[in-house]
C-alpha cells in the first residue's frame, strides 16, 4: 500500500464514534441528496471509495440512513421482501386489503395488482393460464393492449359439468381479447370421471397439440384455490362436499390447477389426480416465470405456502 493511502487508512481506523457518525452523514447526503457519484464524494472528502462504500452500508446497518420504498400503487413492500426471503421467490407483490372483510372488494384489489404486474412484464409472445374465480378477476383488470399479439393457452381442462355462479371458464378468451391476440383452449372437463378416459384423450392429437403448448410455453398464471365449500371445482361439479370434507381432512390446504395438495405442496389424493387434466405441478417449476395469485385469507396461509414449492 502506497505511504498517503496507508495514512489515509490509519486515519480512518483511528476515528472517533462522533467523528465515524459525521462523516457517515457527509457520505449520505452526498450521495442520496445531491447524486454524487461514489468517486467524485470520496475525493471531495478525502476518502477511498472503499471507505465511503463501508461507511455508507454501516450507515444503513445502524440505521443511521433508512431506505423506504412507497409505491405509487398500494402495496407492502417491506412485507414482501420477508416473503420472498422466507420462501426463496424472484418477486413477491402483496396488496393490502385495508381491513376490508368484503371478499369481491379485496379480490378486485389482487385483480388489479395481477393485472399492472402482467402488464408490466413486457412483450410476452406466449403465457399459459388457469381458470376460476381469480383469474377471470384478473383478466378483467388487464389494461387494454396489455400484452399485443399474445398467445394465450389454458394449462388445464375448463368445461363445467355445472355452474350456478358467474362464468369462469371463459378466462384465455378474456385475457387474449385484452392483448388483441390468440386463445388456444382446452374444451375438456377438468376432472373425469376415470383415468382411462383422461389418459384416451391426453392421447388425442387435437388435445395432445394443446398439452404440448402448454408444457413448453414461458410463462404461466394461475390462481390459487382455497378449501371452502363455494369453490369452482365443487360449483363446477367435479368434487362434491364428502370429497371436499375427507380431502381436508387427509391434509388439503388448496388446490392448484385443479390439483389438490397439501402444505408442502404433494397431491394429496393420487387417485382424483390421475382423473385430473392439464400441466403437472413438477412442469411449474421449469418455466422462466411462475406467477401464483391469491386473494383472501382462505388463501393467504398454507395454500400460498404450498404454492410456493411448486413454483
Amino acid at each position: 500500500m502506497k505511504p498517503d493511502r496507508l495514512d489515509r487508512e490509519i486515519q480512518f481506523r483511528s476515528l472517533t464514534p462522533e467523528q465515524r457518525e459525521q462523516l457517515m452523514i457527509q457520505v449520505a447526503k452526498r450521495y442520496y441528496h445531491l447524486d454524487m457519484t461514489m468517486s467524485d464524494l470520496s475525493i471531495e472528502l478525502g476518502l477511498t471509495r472503499w471507505q465511503a462504500r463501508r461507511l455508507l452500508t454501516e450507515a444503513k446497518e445502524t440505521g443511521l440512513v433508512r431506505i423506504e420504498i412507497v409505491p405509487h400503487t398500494p402495496r407492502l413492500p417491506g412485507l414482501e421482501s420477508r416473503f420472498e426471503a422466507a420462501f426463496g421467490i424472484k418477486e413477491a407483490v402483496i396488496v393490502p386489503s385495508g381491513g376490508d372483510q368484503d371478499s369481491a372488494l379485496v379480490l378486485d384489489s389482487v385483480a388489479r395488482a395481477a393485472g399492472q404486474y402482467l402488464s408490466g412484464l413486457g412483450k410476452i409472445p406466449a403465457i399459459g393460464i388457469s381458470w376460476g374465480r381469480t383469474m377471470t378477476a384478473v383478466a378483467r383488470r388487464l389494461p387494454p393492449y396489455w400484452n399485443e399479439g399474445v398467445e394465450v393457452v389454458l394449462l388445464n381442462g375448463s368445461m363445467n359439468v355445472r355452474y350456478s355462479g358467474p362464468q369462469t371458464n371463459n378466462v384465455a378468451e378474456l385475457f387474449a381479447s385484452a392483448g388483441k391476440g390468440i386463445a388456444t383452449l382446452l374444451p375438456v372437463p377438468a376432472v373425469f370421471g376415470h383415468a382411462s378416459t383422461k389418459e384416451a384423450l391426453e392421447h388425442d392429437p387435437t388435445i395432445a397439440a394443446v398439452l404440448d403448448f402448454a408444457a413448453r410455453v414461458p410463462v404461466i398464471c394461475f390462481g390459487i384455490g382455497a378449501m371452502v365449500q363455494d369453490s369452482v371445482l365443487i360449483q363446477s361439479g367435479y368434487v362434491s362436499l364428502q370429497q371436499h370434507e375427507q380431502l381436508k381432512r387427509n391434509g388439503a390446504v388448496g388446490d392448484i390447477l385443479s390439483r389438490y395438495i397439501d402444505a408442502e405442496g404433494n397431491i394429496v389424493d393420487p387417485e382424483l389426480n390421475a382423473r385430473t387434466i392439464g400441466i403437472s405441478l413438477e412442469s411449474c417449476r421449469s418455466r422462466v416465470l411462475s406467477i401464483g395469485i391469491a386473494a383472501g385469507l382462505e388463501n393467504a396461509t398454507q395454500s400460498c405456502r404450498a404454492c410456493v414449492q411448486n413454483m
